[in-house]
């Protein structure tokens, strides 16, 4: 027995040493082997810190293994460790089998360039070129427990160009083996730069091509299709992230065979020129699916809502702000499609949108709430001589149930307008057949004068008084029009002509004196049949209007020109109006400041109080102009010489739009992002003298209005307030007069006058509507 033992002991040492000799032996070379042929078998340098390989058990493991790029010293893919379990017993029944597969911390980057990727030569010496027609036994090959710990991958490419990367990725599944098609499996990663995390499960068939996958997304930094937003976009600045907690099921090979379930949000959208001046914007737009299958016919949703949208559109004199973005009428996407070798991400998820909503009207379809809520819609129009804005604010929209299966769909939209009026829409359609609806509308409250911008330019009259309503409905059945319209504009009132080269001439009063009735208003009645494809308007209350006008309002005169005077004189002794940029008054306004004077110092116990009211957004841009438009007309005067009454004169007539002045504009101010003459001018003009400009002016107009009360020695009786910023109705700043103690007897008067008048017939007509767009007269 001893010598047995004996024999024995020595016998496993010597198996012993034998098995650490082979380990310690074959894992340096291994490591030296691939390190002296990778080029010649991979066409790569492939380097390794060490090598562990234990051939009886079959697992090996390489550290800080590193694959470069072909022909260079970058790394085209590393990890900390590669581990990996062969079952070695299988190899005897031609099953190789891998029973755990492990990459710790493994770092990738993919390189495309157009349809070069940095990979292309792999494939090329991977794929199979051996075409014999030969048979051999199966060999069957199994990939089980795979895992990837803290994974970093990057995806480059340079024609556009992208980098963008996700890391802290995590990865598990239980593998696929010889005998089966489908292959399941949980993620997590986060993106590099930004907020949010993924996580989800997948299960895919590899034969069928068949997938269902779970996902949630917390606060994903959608940075990426900022990235590729560049590529479409001459300039521009994108920020957003994604919520989504959803479950789509589908097959690869169709697109339209999909099913989706689950909520889906993006939240803190901007999209503009900057981080600072948003075209597009949105808080959040969630939508809610119970079920969306595009090859089933069927989109059923919860809710759709937007909360808080933001649209911006500006015309320009050339192009307008979504054209200078993304070339005239959309070259650059256009171009960007047209280019086989590109891939944009944005193009082509909306083609894929596409995809899933183009059977939409024909399916069934249904949304138990749309919503849009607090929303802000402005229009900037920069190609007339000064800016035109309006705006839509707060805006809504809400519909409830909008279904197929139901008779009629109701939808309602109502907003505010900026800086005045409102608008409600209540549409009524049918969900079966979009000619088939009912609308009725209401748009209320606006100032003429908001429309000076193109008053101006058109006619060369602003506008100092006037509101427009108007109103309607239409009733639509298979596309046949029956409408009725109605134009209102109560109290319509010409001022002063603006000589300028660049505005039009309309004798406004004149054309006033013809479409203006009796009552001081247009109304008109404007029908509308025939179909939606070539709809007829009726004129013949238009014609009938202007025709009784010239031939009736004429014996009307006299009351007219009686209500004319008395509005004057409510009005002068309220309120004060100062043209734009000037600081003297007109010699009938004088007279009124008189009148007021003169009754301070008969009536001792009555005082007034003076509220500034100033447009100052306006005041500025008309300061703005005439001293870039001073700086280009002197730059073409000998130095030293002085700026005369008339200077001025032929500076405040030219025009912003003269081809000579915006050269001198584009030469001197050179940044390529300034598309509107206010923004040229800005750059040419320092904003500082613009403000002290204005505040001398402002203290120029108070210095005029009380003059002629100090003259009577009654100005501590006036009361200046300080000046308010506004956007006045009437379109121009002015003092606002308000009477403590007694009235003036004239103001009574013409108060008591006008009651009288708006109680004829001409004027008693229009009573509620004067009420209800907040005429004060």
């Amino acid at each position: 027995m001893t010598k047995f033992k004996k024999t024995a002991l020595i016998g496993g040492g010597i198996i012993a040493i034998f098995f650490v000799v082979v380990i310690l032996l074959i894992s340096p070379i291994t490591k030296y082997v691939i390190e002296k042929y990778d080029q010649k078998y991979t066409g790569r340098r492939i380097t390794m810190g060490w090598a562990y390989v234990n051939p009886f058990t079959g697992y090996i493991h390489f550290s800080d293994f590193k694959i470069h790029e072909s022909k260079s010293d970058s790394i085209f893919f590393s990890a900390d460790g590669i581990s990996v379990n062969i079952s070695m017993a299988k190899l005897f029944t031609k099953t190789y089998e891998v029973s755990d597969f492990t990459l710790d911390h493994p770092r990738g980057t993919i390189i495309q360039n157009k349809n070069d990727f940095n990979y292309n030569d792999l494939i090329a010496r991977f794929s199979s070129k051996d075409n014999r027609d030969t048979v051999s036994a199966p060999v069957h090959f199994n990939i089980l427990n795979i895992k990837i710990i803290d994974g970093e991958f990057r995806y480059i490419e340079e024609s556009i160009p992208i980098n963008y990367a996700i890391n802290k990725l995590n990865f598990e599944s239980s593998g696929k083996s010889w005998d089966t098609d489908t292959i399941a499996g949980q993620f997590t990663f986060k993106p590099e730069t930004g907020s949010g995390d993924v996580k989800g499960d997948f299960t895919f068939n590899m034969k069928s091509m068949e997938y269902r996958t779970s996902t949630i997304i917390q606060k994903f930094d959608l940075n990426i299709i900022g990235q590729y937003m560049k590529d479409l976009s001459n300039y521009g600045n994108f920020s957003a992230n994604l919520d989504a907690d959803m479950t789509a099921s589908g097959n690869f090979n169709d697109e339209e065979n999909i099913n989706i379930e689950g909520k889906i949000a993006i939240n803190d959208f901007h999209f503009g020129k900057s981080k600072d001046d948003d075209y597009a914007a949105f808080k959040k737009f969630s939508v809610g699916i119970i079920e969306l299958s595009p090859k089933n016919h069927k989109y059923n949703f919860d809710t759709l809502m937007l909360s808080q949208p933001y649209f911006k559109y500006e015309r320009y004199d050339s192009l307008d702000n979504l054209q200078s973005m993304f070339g005239k009428g959309g070259s650059n996407i256009s171009a960007n499609k047209a280019d086989e070798t590109k891939f944009n991400l944005i193009l082509e998820i909306a083609d894929y949108v596409k995809v899933l909503s183009k059977n939409f009207f024909s399916s069934d379809y249904k949304i138990n709430n749309l919503t849009i809520i607090n929303g802000d819609v402005r229009f900037h129009d920069y190609s007339i001589s000064e800016k035109f804005e309006l705006g839509m604010n707060p805006l809504s929209v809400h519909a409830d149930s909008i279904d197929k299966n139901h008779d009629r769909i109701a939808l309602f939209f109502n907003s505010g307008m900026k800086p005045y009026g409102n608008v409600d829409i209540a549409l009524s359609i049918n969900p079966k057949d979009s000619s088939d609806f009912d609308l009725k509308y209401d748009v209320a409250k606006i100032p003429v004068p908001m429309f000076n911008p193109y008053i101006i330019s058109y006619t060369s009259y602003p506008m100092d008084r006037g509101t427009i309503e108007l109103n309607g409905t239409w009733d639509v059945r298979n596309g046949i029009i029956k409408s009725e319209n109605h134009l209102l504009v109560i109290d319509p009132r010409v001022t002063k002509r603006l000589k300028n080269k660049n505005t039009s001439w309309i004798p406004m009063r004149l054309a006033l004196a013809f479409i203006r009735e009796r009552g001081n208003v247009i109304d008109y009645e404007i029908p509308i049949t025939g179909n939606l494809k070539d709809p007829k308007f009726h004129l013949r209350d238009i014609v009938f209007d202007v025709l009784t006008n010239i031939f009736v309002k004429p014996a009307t005169t006299t009351y007219r020109m009686q209500v004319k005077d008395v509005e004057t004189e409510i009005e002068k002794s309220l309120s004060l109006k100062w043209e734009m940029r000037h600081n003297s008054l007109r010699s009938s306004q004088e007279k009124f400041i008189e009148k007021i004077a003169d009754f301070l110092k008969k009536t001792p116990d009555a005082s007034i109080t003076v509220y500034p009211e100033e447009y100052a957004v306006k005041e500025k841009e008309y300061i703005l102009f005439f001293e870039a438009k001073k700086k280009y007309y002197m730059s073409g005067k000998d130095q030293g010489q002085l700026f005369t009454e008339e200077d001025s004169e032929k500076v405040d007539k030219m025009s912003v739009k003269d081809p000579l002045f915006i050269k001198y504009l584009n030469k001197h101010a050179k940044d390529t992002m300034l598309f509107t003459i206010q923004g040229k001018c800005n750059a040419l003009v320092n904003s500082s003298i613009i403000n002290a400009k204005f505040e001398n002016l402002k203290k120029e107009r108070e210095h005029a209005f009380l003059t002629y009360f100090k003259n009577s020695e009654v100005d501590n009786r006036v009361k200046m307030q300080s000046a308010e910023n506004v956007i006045p109705k009437n379109g121009f700043s002015f003092f606002r007069i308000e009477y403590k103690g007694e009235f003036p007897e004239s103001l009574l008067k013409a108060y008591r006058q006008m009651t009288q008048l708006n109680n004829e017939t001409p004027r008693k007509k229009f009573k509620q509507e004067r009420r209800k767009n907040g005429s004060d007269l």
